[in-house]
């Protein structure tokens, strides 16, 4: 086994959750192999090309990783091992909730737009780079990643936007992809006992969205929020409650972008499709939950 490769228990969490052989065609190459392929990828941010031989065909890596991004296997296998640890109670309810902004490469750019038919002209490349969550900024290219974690700091619900895209406006999608189905009888659980977020998230509509859903909110007021409700007195309403120890948890989620971007593939953007790029965030958050159940 080499340096960031699947261990041999996380294997076995893993392998009976993987797409089986249905006995038509030619056999596939070792699912353990190929998934080491693409992490091997995914951790150094090597072109595909110049993966190292032993993983096998370069095509067959570039191949799976694509067939299992459009099947939902990548998304799948992180909600497993969600549901697993939901199951014996691991899991925290108190979630953080941040985002932050990673370079495109070069190579990313040029996707084409979605509808478009082969070899047609771009009418509008802006638009395309936007369907591919791609923003233009100061430093160019950029994709911004929406997150949500739990109190251990691991990956609950990613999303990912162009980095031109304010914090709050993915707000409303960011909760709604918290979703743990139950092992048992019963609906998915959706909604976390209290959101810990950074004044990027102090809005009335964020607020009125967390009571709706029973949902603690710790958020801090903005100062000029602040000020607009001072100057308006008996008007201005009650300060939002805010409480200042729990708040001190929200690192965790700027720790948990650490570790994601220890994975070179994810803190800088190499896929063209945006599709693919949320792929490799499923496949890194996945490792990230299989390192922390192994200790």
């Amino acid at each position: 086994m080499g340096r960031g490769e699947l261990t041999d228990a996380a294997w076995e969490r893993i392998s009976p959750l993987l797409p089986g052989i249905d006995g038509r065609g030619r056999p596939w190459r070792d699912h353990r192999q190929v998934i080491n392929g693409v992490l091997c990828r995914l951790r150094t941010g090597a072109p595909r090309r110049d993966l190292p031989e032993r993983f096998g065909p370069w095509q067959t890596i570039c191949e799976r990783f694509a067939r299992w991004e459009v099947d939902g296997t990548w998304a799948r296998l992180l909600e497993e091992v969600q549901v697993h640890d939901d199951s014996i109670g691991a899991v925290e309810w108190t979630v953080s909730v941040d985002s932050t902004v990673n370079r495109a490469h070069q190579h990313a750019a040029g996707a084409p737009q979605k509808g478009a038919q082969a070899g047609a002209e771009l009418e509008d490349p802006a638009r395309a780079a936007a369907d591919q969550a791609l923003g233009r900024s100061r430093g160019g290219l950029t994709t911004k990643v929406h997150l949500a974690c739990d109190g251990r700091g691991l990956p609950r619900a990613i999303l990912v936007t162009p980095g031109n895209v304010n914090d709050s406006t993915a707000f409303d999608a960011v909760l709604d992809a918290l979703r743990v189905p139950r092992t048992g009888v019963g609906r998915p659980r959706r909604r976390p006992d209290a959101v810990i977020a950074d004044k990027a998230y102090s809005s009335r509509a964020i607020r009125r969205t967390l009571r709706h859903r029973g949902t603690r909110a710790v958020i801090p007021e903005r100062g000029d929020q602040k000020a607009n409700r001072v100057r308006r007195w008996r008007t201005g309403g009650r300060p939002p409650a805010f409480d200042r120890e729990l708040y001190k948890a929200r690192n965790v989620v700027e720790r948990c972008f650490s570790r994601l971007k220890q994975f070179r593939a994810v803190a800088t953007r190499f896929d063209k499709l945006a599709a693919r790029y949320r792929a490799g965030l499923h496949l890194a958050a996945l490792v990230l939950w299989l390192r922390d159940t192994a200790r």
